[in-house]
């Protein structure tokens, strides 16, 4: 540990759960006010204080179906992807060949027929 960590007393360690707990602060407001460096300490003493429904955690709840679909739209989104790419792919090499034929016939081929150059 580093010998200049901030060690802060037993009674500011409550006052700042307290005030979480009444709802004065959220965490990250109460760090700000009272200038608290460390980013996961006042949730350490949030725990150590047994308050750990002042801890907001996101809970995401899916059904079995809800699964299968998400990873069935995951897979259609790496299929659509490589598609994509194979077709930029395809569309440079049509390019690519219709410049060497207009440089070997000495014909504009994208000006003869409509296209921009």
């Amino acid at each position: 540990m580093p010998t200049d960590a901030i060690r802060y007393s037993s009674a500011f360690k409550s006052k700042v759960v307290s005030e979480i707990d009444r709802g004065k602060h959220i965490i990250l407001s109460a760090r700000r006010m009272y200038d608290i460096k460390g980013k996961g300490t006042v949730e350490k003493w949030i725990r150590q204080l047994g308050k750990n429904h002042l801890i907001g955690k996101v809970v995401r709840v899916e059904t079995a179906d809800e699964r299968s679909k998400l990873k069935q739209l995951e897979e259609d989104k790496r299929m659509l992807e490589s598609a994509l790419a194979n077709e930029h792919l395809r569309v440079l090499a049509l390019e690519s060949i219709i410049d060497i034929a207009s440089r070997t016939l000495d014909v504009d081929i994208k000006k003869k027929y409509g296209t921009k150059a």
